[in-house]
């Protein structure tokens, strides 16, 4: 072994973490199922059901009401919140579990002279610790041997290896940063031994956990809207029931009794209790009709379901309301390194010259034998160890960034099939700027690889296709073309070739023969381009954070489309942020597209100020740095490649890490959205009449034109299976031509208004026709008496079914807004399978409901009639939208 240390013994173990404490680091408290559901008891709209639900106990214990209007009334509260609760706790559960799987870490530590295996959290302060490659550093503490290539981009966002050696004996303190290492970090290449000296919640990495778990909890645009329509709701039905409470009693004292309210009170007891009774009943149903009892069922089925969809194409919802509040974006903060970009460096270029500049970009375009040549050239002028155990996944042992990147170029031909014996060697290093080897067998050659500069100063030939051996005489358009690629934030390598020998390890063998020059970056994804075009195109604003310097980033912006169309584009550094005020920031951020070279805190503050200008603000991250900002953005996406920390920090984990995936959270963020409006008009409409009618329905002789047991039964089951058709509606991309919806925009906009309006109106209009119409009774007396109870029967049946019906076609009025009732109709698997359900359904329970549903058979004749009428919603819709396309222009060709 290369290194050998006694490390503590198990009462020394005990004795530090009774000192310093274990290696456990402080995680958010996890809300309980109970907890979950005691904060969604506290939605407005279930207060008001729960008020209703007390009043009705009342009068169920004073035998004025049905156990089942209570009944119906528990079950809508029961389903609304229990629903909801159990989706979120299973689905945080199961986020749970992945992260214990995850944070499992088994680390190589010296303990009583042997090295062994332990968990991570069993770490104490003291501890020798053996770090290799793919490791990750367990806590803080200071190399004491051997060297380090480390990774610090999740700590820091800096992409580049730091180099960490040990410390010497004679360092004074404090010590530099160069002997350090923090908990998070990457060991990317050598071998050392860490000594701990922090552990748990006392290290950078636990600090910033503390951070992210006292960070304060924020409502979704969608809360917020719904806080502010709940309330709206309540104020209507309480003033709504004590309105129809009034009006039902004024009705019967004022203008059935002649002589007021001195006969009345003459009358005997029961009736005026009656009476009274029967006024607190409407009052009941019109706050259960006020509310739409299905509407936090449906939310919760329509998350729940475009959470499954969205885990379809790698997007894992931690937060259900994450979805909605990604459809509201307006500005973004995205990370640079593994979002934007593929998170590792990559051949993007090769330049050859054969009489003119060839650009290639994978080796199978270079001819045969020239790619055999500079395969030949790459992978013996390395002091990498190659793996090919694995064909098609190498291991590099040993290999710098750079040094992968070019051995990845070369791909299947990373095998030396035929002998060869290497005669010297030159590596690489800062000074030199450049390794050569000299190697005998398949080829006699020296194999030189450096910085493109100093290569190309020394090259004298190139070879051409052919393998043929060609004077350089002009190198201008060479030295053109390399600044063009600097200019892209490319870094620079040229491969060269000589016969003569190695004679001196700091010069340069001459002449050299130019094979390629090789520009490597961290490159783009391919889809980064057409999905950051796609996101401005959303109207979310893209802000790239990144650790790298000004010219890189600004190269990457370029190439990415982030500065297009905005001539005011803004760049900035970190430090030149820091010198704008708060004000100053926020007039700057519309047009501020890149922050280069950024700090943790510089996240957090945009994240803030975007805020407060009320933005609805994303931030991508995958690093320790990044949590924090993460938590307080009104939606957090984790890169699924990155810390536990930020993935407990998000919202949304995105495990692709592609900003592709972002904009398809955005586009069911929007579906989920529109299904919520859709569903509202279908409700309210439902709502509106059915106040209207239960308040005038007195005056014209029916005190419960519709009882509360019908209500119910239209706001729970007919409801919440209309919320499930319309979760199933398609996402379409048009949604992501339109703009982000405001913050302090309503939930109904006017269009809604119109539909909810004229649509509940005609509805109430026609209802109350039915009931006072001598044609109707006529029609719908089940063929006795007129005046007989199988005739009333029959016609308060006809009459609820006329109602059910209306609102059933309407919902082929509320899914769309367009004149074409069947635009995308089959897209949405659900909408035919449950509407089917629901007309089935219904039809069922007005034939067999009996007493609870005060129903009773009709014939098929009557049914027809009733269909008829029922139908008469949707020709009145069309021409509601046709005005409205004629005065105010179709929303729809708008938005394209």
């Amino acid at each position: 072994m290369k290194f050998s240390y006694t490390g503590l013994t198990e009462s020394q173990v005990q004795k530090s973490r009774s000192d310093h404490g274990n290696n456990i680091i402080t995680t958010q408290e996890r809300e309980t199922f109970w907890d979950k559901l005691l904060d969604n008891l506290k939605d407005p709209i279930i207060i008001i059901l729960i008020v209703a639900l007390g009043i009705t106990l009342v009068l169920w214990t004073l035998s004025y009401a049905e156990w089942y209007e209570g009944a119906g009334i528990a079950l809508a509260v029961f389903i609304a919140t229990f629903v909801a609760t159990w989706s979120e706790h299973s689905n945080e559960n199961a986020f749970q579990k992945l992260l214990e799987e995850a944070s499992m870490i088994q680390v190589k530590v010296f303990r009583s002279g042997h090295l062994i295996e332990a968990s991570i959290n069993d770490l104490v302060v003291g501890d020798y610790v053996l770090l290799q490659p793919g490791d990750t550093v367990p806590a803080d503490g200071v190399l004491v041997s051997g060297h380090l290539e480390v990774n610090e981009a999740s700590l820091t966002g800096e992409s580049e290896a730091v180099r960490k050696t040990a410390v010497p004996d004679e360092e004074e303190q404090p010590l530099p940063e160069k002997y350090k290492l923090y908990r998070g970090a990457l060991i990317e290449d050598g071998e050392a031994v860490l000594k701990i000296n922090t552990v748990g919640d006392k290290t950078r990495y636990g600090e910033t956990m503390q951070e992210v778990v006292t960070a304060e909890s924020r409502l979704s645009p969608l809360q917020e809207k719904l806080t502010v329509l709940g309330k709206q709701i309540a104020m209507f039905g309480y003033i709504g029931a004590t309105i129809i409470f009034l009006a039902f009693m004024f009705n019967h004292i004022f203008l059935q009794t002649e002589g007021g309210l001195a006969v009345y009170l003459t009358h005997p007891i029961g009736e005026i209790i009656k009476h009274l009774v029967t006024a607190m009943i409407l009052s009941i149903i019109v706050i259960v009709v006020a509310v739409p009892e299905g509407l936090p069922m449906m939310i919760a089925m329509v998350l729940a379901l475009n959470m499954k969809k969205l885990l379809s194409v790698k997007v894992l919802v931690r937060k259900l309301l994450g979805i909605e509040t990604a459809g509201s974006l307006t500005v973004l903060f995205s990370d640079k390194t593994g979002t934007l970009t593929q998170g590792q460096l990559t051949v993007e270029e090769v330049v050859t010259y054969n009489g003119q500049l060839q650009s290639h970009y994978q080796l199978t375009d270079l001819p045969e034998d020239f790619r055999q040549l500079m395969a030949f050239a790459l992978r013996n002028n390395t002091s990498a160890v190659i793996d090919l155990s694995d064909p098609n996944h190498p291991k590099m042992v040993g290999a710098d960034r750079t040094e992968q990147a070019m051995l990845r170029f070369v791909g299947p031909l990373l095998e030396q099939i035929q002998p060869l014996e290497i005669q010297e060697i030159i590596p690489f290093n800062s000074s030199r700027k450049f390794s050569a080897t000299q190697v005998t067998g398949e080829h006699n050659l020296t194999l030189v690889k450096g910085a493109a500069e100093v290569i190309l100063e020394k090259c004298t030939h190139y070879l051409d296709e052919n393998g043929q051996r060609r004077e350089l005489h002009d190198k201008s358009s060479l030295e053109e073309h390399m600044l063009r690629l600097s200019r892209r934030a490319m870094r620079l390598l040229a491969v060269a070739i000589t016969e003569a020998p190695l004679t001196d390890k700091d010069t340069l063998p001459q002449p050299l023969t130019l094979l390629g020059i090789f520009g490597l970056r961290d490159a783009l994804r391919p889809t980064s381009y057409d999905s950051v075009r796609a996101a401005k195109k959303s109207g979310i604003h893209v802000v790239m954070i990144t650790g790298d310097a000004k010219e890189t980033a600004e190269a990457i912006a370029r190439d990415v489309g982030l500065l297009e169309g905005d001539p005011k584009a803004k760049l900035l550094t970190s430090a030149e942020l820091s010198q704008l005020s708060d004000a100053e920031v926020k007039e700057l951020l519309p047009h501020l597209y890149v922050v280069a070279r950024a700090f943790p805190t510089d996240k957090s503050r945009l994240v803030k100020l975007a805020k407060d200008m009320n933005w609805v603000v994303g931030m991508t991250g995958d690093g320790v740095n990044d949590a924090p900002a993460v938590k307080n953005a009104d939606v957090g996406f984790a890169m699924g490649s990155g810390t536990e920390m930020t993935k407990e920090s998000s919202d949304i984990v995105i495990l692709d890490d592609n900003f592709s995936s972002i904009n398809k959270a955005v586009l069911y963020g929007r579906t989920l959205f529109k299904s919520i409006r859709k569903f509202l008009i279908f409700q309210l409409t439902v709502n509106l009449s059915a106040i209207s009618v239960a308040f005038l329905g007195p005056f014209f002789g029916f005190d419960l034109p519709l009882t509360m047991t019908q209500l119910l039964w239209l706001n729970i089951v007919m409801d919440t299976l209309a919320g499930l058709a319309f979760a199933g509606e398609a996402a379409l991309q048009r949604y992501l031509l339109e703009k982000p919806i405001p913050k302090n925009e309503p939930l109904i906009d006017k269009d809604m208004w119109s539909s909810i309006l004229i649509n509940g109106s005609v509805a109430a209009l026609i209802s109350l026709l039915f009931l006072t119409s001598d044609w109707t009774r006529n029609l719908f007396s089940g063929g006795h008496p007129i005046t007989s109870k199988e005739a009333e029967a029959s016609f308060l049946t006809a009459f609820f079914a006329l109602f059910v019906f209306m609102h059933i076609f309407n919902t082929f009025n509320a899914r769309t807004q367009s004149l074409n009732l069947f635009e995308n109709f089959f897209e949405n698997h659900l909408f035919p399978t449950v509407m089917g359900s629901v007309i089935l359904i219904q039809t069922l329970m007005i034939s067999f409901g009996g007493e609870i549903m005060r129903t009773v058979g009709l014939q098929p004749i009557e049914w027809l009639y009733v269909l008829s009428m029922a139908f008469i919603l949707v020709p009145v819709d069309l021409l509601r939208k046709l005005i409205r396309n004629q005065l105010f222009g179709n929303p729809v060709l708008q938005r394209e």
